[in-house]
């Protein structure tokens, strides 16, 4: 999958093990930079374990729309579809996962 950055200095520090380490601390970072490989590594959404460890799954309420992966608990790492238009299937119009092939990473957070 392609992954863009909703900010330059979001993908400054996901785009280096030393930035990461500094910004969110080592097993943070790990967790972090393990996550970043398996989207990169998928071909799609859809390849992307909806169970633990990375459990990735959609958000509700405040986050409608927005998707995460869990990293070191209580924190995650958001994400939305980025591509345009956004693949909805035909029948719910619910989120096509298995079309969904780009990602921008918006935020590593607790969104508690």
């Amino acid at each position: 999958m392609l992954l863009f950055f909703r900010t330059k200095k979001l993908q400054k520090t996901c785009n280096s093990s030393k930035e990461m380490q500094r910004s969110f601390g080592v097993i943070r970072a790990k967790k972090l930079l393990q996550r970043l490989m398996e989207l990169q590594a998928a071909d799609h959404l859809g390849q992307i374990p909806r169970v633990p460890p990375p459990r990735c799954h959609e958000m509700t309420g405040d986050r409608q729309g927005q998707l995460s992966v869990d990293l070191d608990q209580p924190y995650r790492l958001f994400f939305i579809p980025a591509n345009d238009p956004v693949p909805l299937k035909q029948e719910d119009q619910g989120l096509d996962w298995s079309a969904v092939t780009e990602i921008e990473i918006i935020e590593i957070a607790d969104p508690h």
